[in-house]
């Protein structure tokens, strides 16, 4: 499946918790990398709630002198009887400028892991920040913005949707994941109003997420509860659409 890109256009809808949410579902071994600018590890603080202190991340990629792809093995920590390892962030805004130069070069190395038999999920955060990772989402196999259906996210998301239909920015596929359909549009509104595809749709679930964002006990039928049923069908929708546009790149370079 290669890279995934998260990312949102406003507010807070749940790019974290999304991005967790399925890299603890993906059926693959899947490297999360937070790469949101805003500073400060979501997962060290609510999945882990402090229990893991910060000991290597992106900043050390950034400064390091070595082989990226040795650096990037050195800092990815497992989390535990899972398949998933994790990059954490920055652990302060101000040191999102010193990653300027990493984005390229490490969206070329994430990509290569494919290979090996690893994914990659990259939490991006907002869009249009000081520092924003923008390489790693111009290279991801598809980026996925990440939307609650109010008004107020609709109409940011719809900005940013006008946005990508400029060459500036190379997004090789984009569309839209939405949280908490009809509250109150559905994802057929959302299409008509910005124009991009929604690929999928989570439930608006809060006692499911508080535990991939703060690491809160899983309650009743957790496993099987609305949200984790919505990520498995979100995670099919993601293969599908990379694998239908590696077809479609593939039979394109034949003819």
């Amino acid at each position: 499946m290669a890279v995934l890109a998260l990312a949102s256009a406003s507010g807070s809808p749940g790019v974290t918790t999304t991005a967790l949410g399925l890299a603890l579902l993906w059926p693959r071994p899947v490297l999360l990398v937070e790469a949101d600018p805003t500073g400060g590890s979501g997962l060290l603080a609510g999945y882990f709630r402090g229990t893991r202190e910060y000991d290597g991340g992106l900043i050390e990629l950034a400064l390091t002198a070595s082989n990226l792809s040795d650096a990037l093995a050195d800092v990815a920590r497992p989390i535990e009887e899972t398949t998933v390892s994790f990059v954490a962030g920055t652990r302060s805004h101000t040191q999102a400028s010193a990653l300027r130069d990493l984005w390229a070069p490490l969206a070329e190395t994430l990509g290569e892991l494919e290979t090996a038999g690893q994914d990659v999920i990259v939490d991006a955060g907002r869009l249009g920040l000081h520092g924003s990772p923008q390489p790693l989402l111009d290279a991801a196999d598809l980026s996925l913005l990440v939307s609650r259906t109010t008004l107020p996210h609709l109409s940011a998301l719809r900005s940013w949707a006008e946005a990508f239909q400029r060459p500036a920015l190379d997004w090789h596929q984009s569309g839209v994941l939405l949280i908490g359909e009809d509250q109150p549009y559905n994802a057929r509104d959302v299409t008509a109003a910005v124009n991009l595809p929604v690929l999928a749709s989570l439930a608006d679930d809060p006692g499911s997420a508080a535990v991939f964002s703060r690491g809160a006990q899983p309650p009743k039928r957790f496993e099987t509860g609305p949200l984790a049923r919505a990520l498995t069908a979100a995670i099919a929708s993601i293969h599908s659409t990379i694998t239908r546009r590696r077809n479609e790149l593939l039979e394109g370079a034949r003819s």
